[in-house]
């Protein structure tokens, strides 16, 4: 099996390419504004492995993570790969339910950016009226807040409150955000910040114009049939080039 060797790192060479994706991903969150200081988390499965995960080392800002510092854990958070780094197991309690559940969920990121946890905190909670929002009518579910989430068993009604969905808005807290790949999870972040983003300047101007529901189906059913093979991967590698061409240290 080919190998990698990072900073005494040894690892696959499918799993460098999802370290430096993944490094990737916390750099562009970061460039883009939507980093919470050391918290938060961006996690991805390791690829053709069953119970290992990449995230972030805690004390780290996301400007900071490579691929190299990424930590390798198992869904109970546990280090696989001897990393000197702590890892924030509060933090990744939420995600580890979502990991060992739903096997499709393979990247999932949870942040606290003013303008989604805005929505989070508003009672009606995202809206569509506006062109972001109406691709996610009827595509979010709702959880209500229940404090910090760092106990195992809030991972059911978490789960449950989920359902077939593949975004979570925690009331009052903030949203998490589920992917089959990594630019899937990326680009539905993206359009979901900016749907948040418009809804919460159109709140400040008042009496927001709501999207008739046959025309919300219509702008759904035409974004499926327009919609890339690889969802996100396209923008997902542009701003890859926009890292490079700043700061390529992520690569390490």
């Amino acid at each position: 099996m080919a190998t990698h060797l990072r900073r005494n790192l040894e690892c696959s060479e499918a799993e460098w390419t999802a370290r430096q994706e993944l490094a990737a991903c916390y750099r562009i969150f970061d460039h883009l504004g939507w980093s919470e200081s050391i918290y938060n988390h961006i996690t991805l499965r390791v690829p053709e492995e069953k119970d290992a995960f990449l995230i972030n080392p805690f004390g780290l800002l996301w400007s900071e993570v490579t691929a190299s510092n990424l930590i390798k854990i198992d869904s109970e958070g546990n280090k696989l790969d001897g990393s000197a780094y702590p890892v924030n197991k509060a933090g990744f309690t939420q995600h580890s339910c979502f990991h060992r559940n739903l096997d499709w969920a393979h990247a999932i990121v949870h942040t606290h950016t003013p303008d989604t946890m805005a929505v989070c905190c508003s009672k009606r909670g995202l809206e569509p009226t506006n062109f972001y929002a109406c691709f996610f009518a009827g595509q979010i579910a709702y959880h209500d807040f229940e404090g910090i989430t760092v106990r195992a068993e809030e991972g059911e009604r978490l789960l449950e409150n989920l359902g077939d969905k593949r975004i979570l808005m925690l009331r009052n807290h903030g949203p998490v955000v589920l992917g089959a790949t990594l630019y899937e999870m990326f680009f539905t972040y993206y359009m979901l910040q900016r749907a948040c983003e418009i809804a919460v300047k159109t709140a400040a101007l008042g009496d927001p114009v709501r999207v008739p529901d046959d025309v919300v189906a219509v702008h759904q059913r035409d974004r499926d049939q327009v919609a890339l093979k690889e969802f996100g991967k396209a923008d997902f590698e542009a701003w890859v080039r926009k890292l490079d061409s700043i700061d390529p240290s992520w690569r390490e």
